[in-house]
């Protein structure tokens, strides 16, 4: 049906339902993706106006004038349904929603209708109903203030400084404050404070002084390690969790740019941290691979997929750069597994790391970490690594067959049907691999239209929210891994598990796999 319409249908028919009720499901997979059809304003419009509207007295046929009068009952009905429809959306919220700030503007309005009305016990129940209304509120504000207090020093995607103590990752929205450095032609740069959502028009107003030259005759662009260029647009946002890895963000003239170069610090590193993770614990390293990547996962709103899949443009205002930089983070490990082995020159020591990789990986399988498993499993894939004839010889039988193992659950074949059969079987909290869950929500974009006839076509919602249940799934029980005894170390790992070092030019690490193992024909 059209937009309307489904309000009025969840609101008539389908608010009293709960669990495992059809009609429960309908409201669930509405509220996860209305965004695709409508606005969170243009939904908060449709139930005030829901919750003001009068009902007559279809059947008593009389009033002080002698007609029709008002149903009272029915009147407060609506106003019930609309509250309860709210507490609903407030709980899928709780479940990352990100939609807080106009979310706690429309608690805010209900709260003052319910009082104005004089429905002093129906707003009581909704104070109870909302249970934590206060940190709702405060999760909107704080975000107002994000501008003034945050410190997300952004480099690359991992938003991580090595310096400061460890805290609780928080998830970033378009007011968080980032620092982030901007290179320019003559390898000087300049270091910007903006809100994450500023545009490229705004970086570029910036970043053209030092030019002096006007913004509009200043681009920018992600300089990868490649020497590609990848120009952003002028109304391009969060462009700073966009970057790869070792890319780094330039400003130049518009007739400058095919002259620069990658900068030196972009080719990464130059020697393997064999030594360090020799002394490393590989469960422990697993563990803080683990709970840095269920960090990375929480953070991530159900609503990014949407506005990812669906194309920004669609969502001015929305960004998805915790969902930039969990994907981000898959790329990282995989590129760090084939970087180390191929910075490794003695074959004893490559051994050694294939063995330790393959544990690591096992180990990230039992913790039910799925992205790492897959990251670390695909480097070892990586043509540079899988070529190394000499280095997978010498590593021992059992391992072989373990990888073996493993690189069946990379199977893609039928779907990935052995993928997701052992998905099927796996209870929270556990990581997917999220690039399959984007892969079946652009299949289900593409492969099927929104609008049909002019009416909302809701089986393609519901083949989305069926997806984001997945990541609901996923994160229903918090992952602590209170039981894996302390090692000396701890502290080492979990610092080193979160700045990891890679070469991301798959030219240049298959260079050094070259010079490591020449081909037997040379």
């Amino acid at each position: 049906g059209t937009p309307e319409k489904m309000v009025e249908y969840i609101l008539d028919s389908c608010v009293d339902c709960r669990d495992d009720d059809d009609n429960d499901y309908f409201v669930e997979d509405f509220f996860m993706t209305f965004n695709v059809f409508m606005s969170v304003e243009k939904l908060c419009s449709l139930l005030m106006s829901y919750y003001t509207e009068k009902t007559e007295d279809r059947y008593s046929g009389k009033s002080e004038e002698g007609g029709g009068g008002l149903d009272l009952k029915a009147t407060e009905q609506k106003k019930i349904r609309v509250v309860r429809a709210t507490l609903r959306w407030v709980e899928l919220l709780e479940q990352k929603m990100g939609e807080e700030n106009e979310l706690a503007n429309f608690v805010g309005k209900l709260r003052t209708a319910l009082h104005s009305d004089g429905m002093l016990s129906l707003l009581a129940q909704f104070e109870r109903g909302l249970d934590g209304s206060d940190q709702l509120h405060k999760n909107a504000t704080r975000k107002a203030r994000i501008s003034s207090t945050s410190r997300t020093k952004i480099s690359r995607p991992t938003f991580d400084d090595a310096e400061e103590p460890l805290i609780k990752r928080e998830p970033l929205n378009p007011f968080t404050d980032v620092k982030f450095r901007v290179n320019y032609p003559d390898q000087s740069y300049c270091t910007l404070r903006l809100p994450l959502g500023s545009s490229v028009s705004e970086i570029s107003k910036q970043a053209s002084e030092k030019l002096a030259i006007c913004p509009e005759d200043c681009v920018i662009f992600e300089m990868k390690s490649t020497g590609e260029k990848v120009i952003f647009k002028e109304t391009d946002t969060c462009i700073v969790t966009t970057l790869s890895h070792n890319g780094r963000l330039f400003a130049a003239p518009k007739d400058g740019i095919e002259k620069m170069k990658p900068l030196q610090e972009q080719e990464g590193p130059n020697s393997s941290s064999f030594n360090d993770l020799e002394i490393m614990n590989s469960r422990e390293i697993a563990l803080q691979m683990t709970l840095y990547d269920f960090e990375l996962f929480n953070c991530v709103y159900e609503s990014e997929l949407v506005f990812s899949i669906f194309k920004k443009h669609h969502f001015p205002g929305k960004i998805v750069g915790n969902l930039d930089c969990f994907v981000a983070r898959f790329n990282e490990v995989q590129n760090w597994v084939t970087t180390e082995i191929c910075l490794t020159p003695l074959l004893s020591k490559r051994v050694h790391l294939l063995r330790k990789f393959i544990k690591i990986a096992q180990h990230c399988r039992d913790f039910q970490n799925m992205l790492a498993f897959f990251g670390i499993i695909m480097g070892l894939s990586n043509i540079a690594i899988s070529r190394l004839t000499q280095t997978w010889e010498k590593l021992p039988s059992k391992f072989k067959k373990l990888f073996k193992e493993f690189e069946t659950l990379l199977d893609p074949t039928r779907n990935h049907r052995t993928y997701r059969q052992a998905m099927s079987k796996q209870e929270s909290p556990f990581i997917p691999f999220m690039p399959l869950l984007m892969k079946d929500m652009t299949f289900i974009f593409e492969g099927n239209k929104t609008i049909i006839d002019g009416l909302i076509n809701f089986e393609k919602m519901h083949m989305i929210a069926n997806n984001i249940r997945c990541i609901r799934k996923a994160r229903k029980q918090a992952f602590v891994g209170d039981n894996i005894p302390v090692v000396k170390n701890r502290a080492d790992i979990r610092h080193y598990v979160r700045n990891l070092h890679v070469i991301d030019n798959q030219r240049t690490l298959s260079q050094l796999s070259h010079r490591l193992e020449k081909r037997s024909t040379e």
